[in-house]
C-alpha cells in the first residue's frame, strides 16, 4: 500500500520470511578489472541436525512458478545445502555440548534404528578391532549415527569411510578413550557445527570479505538473508537496518540505480531484471571502445547459450550485469561521453555513490530504503479524502471499486463517512477532482491535515468546549453579588 511506512511492511515482510524457506542462492562474482563471470546455484535445506524440526510453508503458486521455468525440486529436497542462524547453531552447541542431540526426522530415526540393531547384534560375537561398515548414509545420518552409538555403546569406535558410509570398530573401553581425545576424531564438536552450518560457512565468508553486495529489488534477499543465516529478524525495523549495514557496509540495489536511469534516459520502462539486461545490451544503449566486456567463465557457459530467468546463478549473473552497464552509462553521462578507456570499478562505484545502501522501497511511504541513514518521504501527489453522504454503510473495498474504472487509488477510511485516496500519479489525482465535482453522494477534495484529521478535528473540538467553558465561567464568575 502506498500508506505503508518502511517499519509496517517490514513487520508485515518479517511474518512472510519467517514462515517460508529459502530454497536457491545464486551468487556470481568476477575476476579484478576483467569481468569474467564465475556463477553459482546453491540449492538449499534447512538444517535438521539436533534442532527442533523446521517446519516451513510452500504456496502453491510458487511451486506452479518455480516449476515452469524449471527449477529441479529433488535436488532441494535431496541434496539442499543445510544452513542455520547463530541462535540455531548455539542450541545445536549446547546440545553436543551436554550429549543430548536428538534426532528430529523420522527418516533418519527409522535409519538410526536400523543401525543400532546391526551393531548391537554384530558386537556380541565380534573380536576386539574387528570391524563392520554401515552403508547408504546420507547427510546428517553419518554424523546421527555415530553419535548415538558411541552414547548407547562404549566399546564401539566409529569413523566415515566417504560420503554414505561409517565403519564400526569393536575397541577397549581405554583404546576408545585415547582415540575420543585424538585429532583423527571425525565426530569432533567443531567439525559437526562445520557441517551443520553448510552455506551458512559462505555466507560468514562474504560478511567477512566486505564487498558491495548487489541485488535487484533487494529487500526481501536481505530480509532472508538475516533471518537464514545470520540471527532472527527482530521486532524493531531500526534495528534490523542497523544489522544490515554493520553486515554489508555497501549494498547496491539495481532496481534503485536503473528506476533513476530511466527518468534520464530514453529507454522503454520495463520492470522486471531480464527485460532491463536486455534494453542495456540493445542497440538503444550505445555502445564504445571503453565500454565493459562480460564473459562466462568456461563453467558457467550455458548461460551465454540459453536464457534462464529465475534462476538463481543465472539472475545473479544479469543482476551484476546491470551494474556494470548502468555504471558506465552514468560515467559516460558525468564525462561528456568520454570516459577513459578501461574504467576501473571503483569509478563505476563513484558514480553510482547517490544509490549506494539505498535499497528499492516498491510503493510505499518512501521511494527506496537508506541503510546507512535516515529514509527520504516520497513525493506523492497529494492525497484526496471522499465525503460520502446520503449512501450509508461504505467501506474501503466499496469506495476502492468506486474509482477503479476510472484509476487506481490505495483507500484507507478516516472516519465513518471520510476516506483517504493515494495515488502516485498526478493525472490520476487531477482526473477524479475534475469527474467528481458534481457527483451526488461523494464530495472529493485535497486532503489538508488540519482540516481532515480526526485527531486534530478532535483536540479543536475539545479546546473549543474548554475555551467555552472558560469564558461562560468568567462571564458568571464577574457578574455581581447581590447583599442582603
Amino acid at each position: 500500500s502506498l500508506f505503508d511506512s518502511p517499519a509496517e511492511r517490514y513487520l508485515r515482510a518479517r511474518q512472510s520470511v519467517q514462515r517460508f524457506t529459502v530454497t536457491q542462492l545464486g551468487e556470481c562474482w568476477s575476476e579484478h578489472r576483467q569481468y569474467v563471470v564465475h556463477s553459482y546455484n546453491f540449492f538449499l535445506f534447512p538444517s535438521t541436525l539436533g534442532l527442533k524440526d523446521v517446519e516451513f510453508t510452500l504456496s502453491a503458486s510458487s511451486i506452479q512458478f518455480l516449476s515452469h521455468y524449471g527449477f529441479d525440486y529433488s535436488k532441494f529436497l535431496k541434496d539442499g545445502i543445510p544452513y542455520m542462524n547463530e541462535v540455531q547453531e548455539k542450541i545445536l552447541s549446547q546440545h553436543l555440548l551436554a550429549g543430548s542431540s536428538k534426532v528430529s526426522s523420522a527418516l533418519d530415526r527409522d535409519v538410526l534404528k536400523k543401525a543400532i540393531d546391526e551393531v548391537t547384534c554384530w558386537i556380541v560375537a565380534a573380536e576386539e578391532e574387528e570391524t563392520m561398515i554401515l552403508e547408504d548414509l546420507s547427510g546428517y545420518q553419518v554424523f546421527e549415527v555415530q553419535l548415538v552409538l558411541r552414547k548407547a555403546l562404549q566399546n564401539v569406535w566409529t569413523q566415515p569411510l566417504g560420503d554414505k558410509k561409517v565403519m564400526v570398530k569393536k575397541v577397549s573401553p581405554q583404546h576408545r578413550q585415547l582415540l575420543e581425545n585424538s585429532p583423527y576424531d571425525y565426530c569432533r564438536k567443531e567439525l559437526i557445527l562445520l557441517s551443520a552450518r553448510g552455506f551458512t560457512n559462505l555466507f560468514q565468508t562474504l560478511v567477512k570479505a566486505k564487498k558491495p553486495l548487489v541485488g535487484h529489488n533487494m529487500l526481501m534477499d536481505l530480509m532472508h538473508l538475516h533471518d537464514k543465516f545470520y540471527k532472527p529478524l527482530p521486532e524493531s525495523y531500526e534495528e534490523f537496518k542497523r544489522n544490515i549495514h554493520n553486515l554489508f557496509p555497501v549494498l547496491i540495489d539495481t532496481k534503485t540505480v536503473t528506476k533513476s536511469i530511466w527518468k534520464k534516459c530514453p529507454f522503454p520502462r520495463v520492470v522486471n531484471l531480464l527485460e532491463v539486461y536486455e534494453v542495456l545490451c540493445s542497440s538503444l544503449n550505445p555502445k564504445d571502445s571503453t565500454c565493459p566486456v562480460i564473459a562466462l567463465a568456461s563453467g558457467c557457459s550455458r548461460y551465454a547459450e540459453k536464457k534462464s530467468p529465475h534462476e538463481a546463478g543465472y539472475d545473479a549473473f544479469l543482476c551484476g550485469s546491470v551494474l556494470l552497464k548502468s555504471g558506465h552509462l552514468l560515467l559516460c553521462r558525468s564525462t561528456d561521453g568520454a570516459a577513459e578507456a578501461d574504467p576501473s570499478f571503483s569509478q563505476y562505484l563513484t558514480v553510482l555513490a547517490e544509490y549506494l545502501n539505498k535499497v528499492n522501497f516498491i510503493r510505499g511511504g518512501v521511494s527506496s530504503i537508506n541503510f546507512s541513514g535516515e529514509d527520504t518521504p516520497c513525493e506523492h501527489p497529494p492525497a484526496l479524502v471522499v465525503h460520502v453522504r446520503g449512501w450509508p454503510g461504505r467501506n474501503e473495498r466499496q469506495i476502492y471499486e468506486e474509482f477503479k474504472p476510472l484509476c487506481l487509488f490505495d483507500v484507507r477510511q478516516l472516519s465513518k463517512n471520510q476516506f483517504i485516496l493515494l495515488s502516485n500519479k498526478f493525472k490520476h489525482v487531477r482526473l477524479v477532482l475534475r469527474d467528481y465535482k458534481h457527483h451526488p453522494h461523494l464530495r472529493v477534495s485535497v486532503y489538508r491535515h488540519w482540516r481532515h484529521s480526526p485527531p486534530v478535528n478532535c483536540l479543536l473540538q475539545v479546546s473549543g468546549i474548554v475555551a467555552l467553558w472558560s469564558l461562560l465561567a468568567f462571564v458568571l464568575g464577574g457578574a455581581p453579588c447581590c447583599s442582603s
